[in-house]
């Protein structure tokens, strides 16, 4: 019996609106895909800052038991990779990270005629087989 795939959608936002989706996600300019979002019981999370949460969270708990730790560090510490992923955001659907095909199609359906306005500038999907997704990257032990 195999596990049926599970999805995620992420948003690159134009970097003023990503600015805006950080710090005032209810703003009335983003309202049109505020309201595609609100439709589709979903919210956007920063990738920065989910890099950043899970960080805090190793610090916090032990880093041995978190095998990302040093690559994730390393690119909360990098401001290049900051400007990146700043504007780079992923959506959650009910809360969850990865959900049914039944609920991805219909917002990347109604996301797509976004994409390439003046808000949202690209739009991934990603899906949890294994062979679609690479290995964890492993962190430079000199810290570059």
């Amino acid at each position: 019996m195999t596990q049926e795939l599970k999805y995620q959608l992420r948003l690159t936002l134009s970097e003023p609106f990503a600015k805006v989706a950080r710090n005032h996600p209810d703003d009335p300019s983003l309202a049109p895909l505020s309201q595609v979002l609100h439709r589709h019981n979903a919210n956007l999370k920063c990738q920065h800052d989910a890099f950043a949460d899970y960080v805090r969270e190793a610090e916090a708990n032990g880093v041995e038991n978190y095998p990302l730790y040093a690559w994730t560090k390393q690119t909360v510490d990098d401001p290049a990779k900051e400007a990146k992923y700043t504007k780079s955001f992923t959506l959650y659907v009910g809360g969850d990270e990865v959900y049914e095909k039944s609920k991805a199609d219909p917002l990347e359906a109604e996301l797509k005629p976004l994409v390439g306005g003046h808000i949202v500038a690209q739009m991934f999907r990603y899906d949890t087989d294994p062979a679609h997704n690479p290995k964890p990257p492993r962190a430079k032990p000199d810290g570059a």
